[in-house]
């Protein structure tokens, strides 16, 4: 008796696994996710306001400019007094003329460095509300079509296969009253 117990008892656990193996699998098929993409820097670029963002950044680029060549401008001055009237000046009037001359030069240095951060921290700043809104109306439409996910197919995407049907960008577009050219 004892060996169709233990029988019965390992039949059982059997089945049971069997049955909670069908039960995983089912809820995994029936969680399938939606995949989806949509291309980011395309609806950007039609958005009427990106029109003035890149006037705005080409505006703040020629503030920037300017301002790099007032600082050469003081340091080429600097540099020619400097050379005009080295043989009158004393060692220590040298050393510091020098010195400030080595100071414009490493400030327009930094200047340059800072003017490309500059520059990409006022174009975030620009763009910031239209990836915002970019942001929301495909959170609408995602969830009209009832998308998982959703991948930027745009500069940054690195898809290598994309079906035209779950692309979102149009449907982004329409949402966002921009028309869309085919």
């Amino acid at each position: 008796m004892n060996i169709s117990v233990t029988l019965a008892k390992k039949f059982t656990m059997k089945n049971v696994l069997f049955i909670l193996s069908i039960l995983l699998v089912t809820s995994i098929m029936s969680a399938q996710s939606k995949v989806g993409t949509i291309d980011i820097d395309h609806i950007l670029s039609q958005m009427p306001q990106f029109t003035s963002v890149q006037s705005e950044l080409k505006t703040y680029g020629e503030s920037l400019d300017n301002q790099l060549k007032e600082k050469m401008a003081g340091y080429q001055s600097k540099l020619e007094e400097y050379n005009a009237s080295v043989d009158s000046f004393s060692e220590t009037q040298v050393e510091e003329k020098q010195s400030e001359i080595f100071n414009l030069e490493e400030e327009i240095t930094k200047f340059r460095q800072n003017g490309i951060q500059l520059m990409r921290i006022k174009e975030d700043e620009l763009k910031r509300p239209l990836y915002q809104k970019i942001a929301e109306a495909m959170d609408v439409i995602a969830k009209e079509q009832q998308f998982t996910q959703i991948f930027n197919t745009g500069q940054d995407g690195n898809l290598v296969y994309l079906d035209p049907a779950f692309d979102i960008t149009d449907a982004v577009m329409e949402q966002l009253g921009i028309e869309v050219k085919e």
